[in-house]
């Protein structure tokens, strides 16, 4: 897994010095809409391809699931799951908050991540049971301050009723704590490792937007709920990430909020 992170690494460099030339190039940038609130711009599309070509270069054999192109399959029981700029509102608004994310799964569980943001040359990463880094020092997650006395990520989806995310603002508030979006759901998982933020929260994601930060942040000592990331992959679903010493509050107050059971 090592040898496929340094590959995985110089190939998200590689995506993303692409997906900077688009952003440098707002006026001739060309932007689609799949739905309400959600674009897609012709960067997304051809930083997916040569995403796809790099991986299938380096690794023949493995599947391939992305956010803008049909899956690949393959034959090694591996899978990379792509975003190949994640926070598209962002970026076709020329506002610097966006990531190329990859993340590597086998076995149902995510083995490696790459969280990649050209705008501020950060790039976060993480191997299952080998650690987390941002730009190569070690993340370790060791915050002992509770819901009100710091910040926490939220994320919207078009996919779920709106008055999830409004509940849970107002729970927010009623705790004492700030909150962000940044409308980057990757980013923000990495800001959560990085000890940035407290935690994240989000009613659904879709898996080429959380797997690698799911690990990211589990493999710097955060607390991540439990899930399938092959059940991910085809579905999607919520998304709650925090230090340990919010995370159980952060998860009662976002189901509460979301109206889910467990």
């Amino acid at each position: 897994m090592t040898n496929r992170l340094t590959t995985l690494i110089e190939i998200c460099h590689e995506a993303g010095r692409l997906a900077e030339q688009y952003f440098k190039d707002q006026d001739t940038l060309v932007v689609d809409h799949k739905g309400h609130q959600d674009f897609v711009s012709q960067a997304d599309r051809n930083v997916e391809v040569l995403t796809r070509q790099l991986l299938a270069k380096a690794f023949p054999d493995d599947a391939i699931v992305g956010e803008e192109h049909a899956p690949t399959p393959g034959t090694s029981g591996f899978t990379w799951v792509i975003d190949p700029i994640d926070g598209t509102t962002n970026f076709v608004n020329g506002i610097p908050a966006w990531t190329v994310v990859v993340a590597g799964v086998e076995g149902g569980a995510t083995q490696l991540g790459v969280i990649h943001d050209p705008c501020n040359s950060e790039t976060f990463t993480a191997v299952r049971e080998q650690g987390a880094q941002l730009n190569g020092a070690v993340l370790e997650l060791n915050d002992q301050r509770t819901l009100s006395e710091g910040t926490v990520g939220i994320g919207y989806s078009n996919r779920v009723d709106d008055q999830g995310i409004v509940r849970l603002v107002t729970a927010m508030v009623g705790e004492g704590a700030m909150f962000y979006r940044n409308a980057s759901g990757a980013l923000s998982l990495a800001y959560v490792a990085a000890g940035r933020l407290l935690g994240y929260s989000e009613e659904h994601m879709n898996a080429w937007d959380c797997l690698a930060g799911q690990l990211i942040v589990a493999e710097a000592g955060g607390c991540v709920e439990e899930q399938d990331a092959d059940a991910m992959i085809k579905d999607g679903g919520r998304v709650i990430v925090g230090t340990p010493a919010v995370f159980d509050r952060l998860r009662d107050i976002s189901i509460k909020a979301f109206g889910h059971a467990d």
